[in-house]
């Protein structure tokens, strides 16, 4: 057996591999199932692909590779499972294991040590790259270079995602953001309000509007310096020691608050906060520390659907549907509560969409890395957006508003329908 074999089967949970029945109810419920009927494209198929491997009688090949990055990380797979197996945390443990057998051999790509060693892990150098983006919007540069077609020079991926980004704050807005917002009247909770790293720069009035609701809702809230990227996005592409950095940076910073809860208003940033736990098992010094920081965080919505309910006093007279951001509802089990908060804007009609909790393709950086793929699972939602005749999408995750952006787009919705956080449509309406 190889050394990349003996590290597959000493990082992969048996126990949880063995707990697959391969009964096949997760496969109605994968998008990329659906989409191409392959068995290896399916939760199922993967698990017994990861079997192969942890066991020495696969190999880690660029097929092995191919299926589980061809997997969205959706976790709905987790909702139908009778037996209860972690999906989300075995796909990736695969990914770490290919990651490790191409450490150990060839060159990783540029790009992708770029991204992952020297700019998610610098707070500093993620707000320099959304200030040069400010800048080639607001000096005209990315009209020109739509218009123009130089766009083109762009890896067609980026350059078709970047038509639905928004305008980026600019550093002087930026720079005039308090560290602390006082509650409305008594202060009932001190909040820490976990920002991210690029939500704080593409969706920074996001984060302005979810900490304007908390004062109303009666909590102090504080911008908890020195905190960073989840790790999220490290922890889906098998860069697992790199995730673990992250989250003992954030996890200190949030103790040296000394806040009463750690609230997000990202879905999968916020999956990922709650299962910080689950990546110390072979730090036990920090385990302890990060159960303590799991138990106090919390999703936005979730927070404000328990606490007194919001004062609205502005009407919107709109129809709303709602799409479910993967991480939001699979992962973390919130499913009612954004719903029981857009229930509660005076005016506002909620539309179900058929389903709503099925991914829309986003999946963290999917909709770069498997284009085609995500844009063919976005087409089929925005089949069902335009069933339910909303003119309005809300969503809970800076990807699945991105997404759903481009959606619109696509779709030939520009200027009928409008994407927009639950945050800031809960903002608009106070």
């Amino acid at each position: 057996m190889s050394t990349a074999h003996r590290g597959g089967l000493a990082k992969f949970n048996m126990d949880e591999i063995m707990n697959c029945m391969h009964c096949g109810f997760c496969l109605p419920a994968c998008p990329t199932y659906r989409e191409t009927g392959l068995e290896s494209q399916s939760p199922r198929g993967r698990i017994a692909l990861m079997k192969g491997v942890a066991n020495g009688q696969l190999a880690i090949d660029p097929e092995f590779e191919k299926n589980m990055y061809a997997c969205l990380g959706c976790r709905a797979c987790e909702t139908a499972c009778p037996a209860g197996v972690s999906y989300g945390s075995l796909v990736e443990t695969a990914r770490e294991v290919v990651e490790d057998d191409k450490k150990s051999g060839a060159r990783q790509p540029f790009l992708r040590r770029l991204m992952f060693d020297h700019v998610f892990p610098y707070p500093e150098r993620v707000r320099a790259a959304g200030t040069a983006l400010w800048a080639a919007q607001s000096l005209g540069l990315q009209e020109l270079a739509n218009k123009t077609g130089l766009i083109r020079l762009l890896p067609r991926e980026m350059a078709e995602m970047q038509q639905a980004v928004d305008r980026i704050a600019s550093p002087k807005e930026r720079k005039q953001r308090k560290p602390v917002m006082q509650a409305e009247g008594e202060a009932a909770l001190k909040i820490g309000l976990f920002t991210g790293c690029v939500m704080d720069v593409m969706y920074f009035e996001t984060n302005q509007a979810t900490a304007r609701l908390l004062t109303k809702a009666g909590c102090d809230v504080v911008f908890i310096e020195g905190q960073g990227c989840c790790g999220a996005l490290h922890a889906h592409a098998g860069e697992k020691e790199g995730a673990i950095r992250l989250a003992k940076r954030n996890i200190a910073a949030c103790e040296q608050a000394d806040v009463d809860l750690i609230v997000n208003n990202a879905g999968g940033c916020g999956a990922a906060l709650k299962e910080y736990h689950h990546w110390f098992h072979d730090h036990p010094e920090w385990r302890d520390r990060a159960c303590a920081f799991v138990a106090k965080v919390r999703d936005a919505g979730e927070l404000l659907a328990e606490l007194p309910p919001l004062t609205f006093t502005k009407p919107l007279h709109a129809r709303v549907t709602y799409q479910d951001s993967c991480h939001l509802a699979h992962g973390q089990g919130i499913r009612n509560q954004p719903r029981q908060l857009l229930k509660s804007i005076p005016g506002l009609e909620l539309a179900e969409m058929n389903g709503a909790d099925s991914c829309c393709g986003s999946a963290g950086i999917y909709n770069i890395t498997n284009f085609d793929m995500s844009m063919h699972i976005l087409d089929g939602k925005m089949e069902h957006v335009k069933e339910t005749k909303a003119q309005i999408i809300a969503t809970s995750n800076p990807g699945c508003l991105l997404q759903m952006k481009k959606g619109i787009l696509r779709a030939g919705l520009e200027g009928k329908v409008e994407a927009v956080h639950l945050m800031d449509l809960l903002d608009r309406a106070l």
